[in-house]
């Protein structure tokens, strides 16, 4: 019992944040809600495209979507394909963008649908 006390009474003093032992679950569950919601956003504007009866548009993929800077502004990354002028699908894509969003907004399951903003990348020869 001459145990002396006070030496493990040092470290009390330095504070431990759970989040770095066990890597932070609110922020990773954020992390994979926008994933998830992009994936799901990509889907929707692929199928929302395909269903346009526009020629230049029929070749356009759909690369990628991300926040821009958070999910309720999202950055959809389309790539024409051969022969098409990025800046012709671009002003196609500015035309049909309110239609593209209504799609968005049906196919996921959220209060307010994302802002979509397009950048068409050129063919990938041409890059």
């Amino acid at each position: 019992m001459g145990k002396d006390r006070s030496r493990s009474r040092e470290g009390a003093g330095s504070v431990v944040d759970a989040g770095s032992l066990f890597g932070g679950t609110a922020a990773r569950k954020a992390q994979r809600k926008e994933r998830q919601l992009c994936r799901q956003v990509q889907e929707a504007v692929s199928d929302a495209l395909a269903a346009l009866h526009d020629d230049v548009l029929q070749d356009v993929w759909v690369v990628e979507v991300e926040p821009a800077p958070d999910a309720s502004r999202l950055a959809v990354v389309v790539q024409v394909g051969p022969g098409t002028p990025p800046d012709v699908a671009a002003a196609r894509l500015e035309r049909v963008a309110g239609y593209v969003r209504a799609e968005v907004a049906g196919a996921i399951t959220r209060k307010r649908a994302p802002t979509l903003a397009f950048q068409v990348l050129p063919p990938e020869g041409e890059l």
